[in-house]
């Protein structure tokens, strides 16, 4: 059985205080209440990684980076290593993500490269990918997702991509306030299996977890993990409130 999954993506958001009390709320609301068979993953500026560690191994959830370098060291002013995230105790890391291919201007062929730092050091990558409103509207969004998969993931081997959470964020439903249908997000969570099951086999595409990252909130999250193929939420806005983002970690309980 594939493993669900909700994690909070905080961007770059909260002072050292604010982010101590948020962290310290969502560990309270999850002991009070929360589903034992779902994973749940904060994943801070990388400020505050350390202490999401810290309080994380206390509390039964697990901590996360927005990203790392696709180099291993060296002079490479303001950038993090994947060993040096995982040094501070990080089990999951965000790759791809639509923001830093927007305003970073990454590609898929150093996203890949990403990918192999975070599994040569037992990271899990949460890989992003989807489509912006253009393409949506070109009906184009199939093939630029299947492009973004095959070059950023496709090379690995079936043991490492067995080790990766993929993420499809349709970028024109990202701090708009617009969602995908519940049927929109099946449809997509199903054709990016159906790559996985094409290049690796049934079994494999069957065993990876994939998250619906657009604009998922307590309202409408129950309705989106219902559908067979979304196996939780990669949650931006709603993560930065204890009680909204446990509430959507709880919209799995039926």
């Amino acid at each position: 059985m594939r493993k669900r999954i909700v994690a909070g993506n905080w961007k770059m958001n909260k002072t050292f205080i604010e982010a101590e009390s948020l962290l310290f709320d969502i560990a309270d609301l999850l002991s009070e209440s929360r589903p034992k068979d779902v994973e749940v993953v904060v994943c801070p500026p990388a400020l505050y990684l350390e202490l999401t560690s810290d309080i994380a191994q206390q509390n039964d959830f697990k901590s996360g980076a927005q990203n790392i370098s696709h180099h291993a060291q060296g002079a490479y002013t303001g950038e993090l290593s994947a060993e040096m995230v995982k040094s501070a105790g990080v089990k999951y890391v965000i790759l791809g993500h639509s923001e830093r291919r927007l305003y970073f201007g990454e590609t898929d062929e150093v996203i890949a490269q990403k990918i192999d730092k975070a599994l040569k050091h037992d990271m899990t990558p949460i890989y992003c990918c989807g489509e912006v409103l253009e393409e949506r509207e070109e009906e184009r969004h199939f093939q630029v997702v299947s492009d973004q998969i095959n070059k950023a993931v496709c090379h690995l081997a079936d043991h490492e991509v067995r080790d990766i959470v993929i993420a499809y964020e349709p970028v024109w439903a990202i701090g708009t306030g617009k969602t995908a249908s519940p049927d929109q997000a099946q449809e997509m969570h199903a054709y990016i299996r159906s790559i996985i099951s094409a290049h690796y086999g049934s079994e494999t595409g069957d065993a990876i977890s994939i998250l619906y990252g657009g604009s998922c909130n307590p309202g409408n999250a129950a309705e989106l993990f219902q559908q067979p193929d979304v196996d939780g939420g990669l949650i931006g806005g709603a993560s930065l409130k204890a009680e909204d983002f446990v509430k959507i970690v709880n919209s799995f309980k039926k």
